[in-house]
C-alpha cells in the first residue's frame, strides 16, 4: 500500500488496505489493494489492484499522510463482505478506542444506498462491544453464541485474597469462568519476566479457580475449529441453551477475502 501510495499519492484506501493503515485486525494476507474512486462509474481491477466506487460515497482522513476511509466506514464496508466473526471483531476494535467511532453505525447503515449485506450489519451492531478485549476474544464470542451458549458476562471482576482479578467472560448462572487465551502477554525480551508473568497467571488462575464452579481456557485454535471451545465449556460446566447454528460456524472455515 505504501509503495502505491508513492505511485498514486491521491489514492483512498478502503476495505482490507483501511483496516491496515488503522491498525485494525487483519485476518488472513488480502488478496488485493483496495482503493476507492469517486469519479468512476464502475469498479475495475488493474492487476492486484481493486478501484471501487459506489453511490455512498465514504468519509475520508489521512493516516500517515495516506488517505484513507475512516474507521467507521471501513468497519461497515468490510462488516457487509467479511464473514460475521471476523467483522465482529475488526467493529470491536474500533470500538475499544473509547471515542464515537461506532457512535453513528445505525444511522450510517440506515443512510446507505447499498443494501448488500445490511442484515449481517444489524447484527453486527447488535453485539459491538468495547469490552472485548481482543480480537480472540471477539471472535470467540460469536463462536460461543453458534454453539448456542448463554450470553457470557465480559470483563468481571473478582476481589478475593486482596486480589482484583478481571476475566475474559463469565457466566453468572453457572459460576463459570471463561478465558480466551493469547499467549502474546507472555512474550517478554527478559526471560525472568516472561517467567514471573506466567507465574502471575498460574497463581491469579489458582486464585480464581477457588471461588467459582468451574474455569475453561481455549486458544485461538479452539476458537477457529468450533467444537473443541464447546467442549471446554461443557467440561466447565455449561450446557447450551439453544440450538447449534451450523452454517455460521462454516463461515469461521475460511476468509473468501485472503490468501
Amino acid at each position: 500500500m505504501h509503495a502505491y501510495a508513492l505511485v498514486s499519492p491521491q489514492a483512498v484506501f478502503a476495505l482490507e488496505s483501511a483496516a491496515a493503515l488503522h491498525g485494525l485486525p487483519l485476518f488472513g494476507e488480502a488478496r488485493d489493494v483496495h482503493v476507492f474512486d469517486t469519479g468512476r462509474s464502475a469498479s475495475t481491477r488493474y492487476g492486484d489492484v481493486v478501484v471501487h466506487t459506489s453511490r455512498d460515497a465514504p468519509a475520508i482522513e489521512v493516516r500517515d499522510g495516506i488517505l484513507a476511509t475512516t474507521a467507521l466506514h471501513t468497519a461497515v464496508a468490510l462488516g457487509r463482505v467479511l464473514p460475521p466473526a471476523f467483522g465482529l471483531a475488526i467493529c470491536d476494535a474500533v470500538a475499544r478506542r473509547g471515542n464515537d467511532d461506532l457512535a453513528g453505525f445505525a444511522e450510517l447503515i440506515h443512510r446507505q444506498a447499498d443494501r448488500r449485506g445490511r442484515r449481517r450489519l444489524r447484527w453486527l451492531h447488535e453485539r459491538v462491544d468495547p469490552q472485548s478485549e481482543s480480537t480472540g476474544e471477539s471472535v470467540s464470542r460469536a463462536v460461543i453464541e453458534w454453539l448456542g451458549f448463554a450470553d457470557p458476562e465480559l470483563q468481571h471482576e473478582f476481589r478475593y485474597e486482596g486480589k482484583r482479578d478481571r476475566t475474559d467472560f463469565f457466566w453468572p448462572d453457572e459460576r463459570v469462568v471463561g478465558e480466551s487465551d493469547g499467549y502474546g502477554k507472555y512474550d517478554s525480551p527478559s526471560l525472568e519476566e516472561a517467567k514471573a508473568r506466567l507465574t502471575d497467571e498460574k497463581q491469579r488462575e489458582d486464585r480464581l479457580r477457588r471461588y467459582v464452579a468451574g474455569f475453561a481456557r481455549w486458544d485461538w485454535s479452539d476458537t477457529m475449529r468450533a467444537y473443541p471451545l464447546g467442549n471446554k465449556l461443557r467440561l466447565a460446566g455449561l450446557s447450551p441453551r439453544h440450538p447449534i447454528n451450523s452454517s455460521a460456524l462454516q463461515s469461521l472455515r475460511w476468509n473468501p477475502r485472503s490468501l
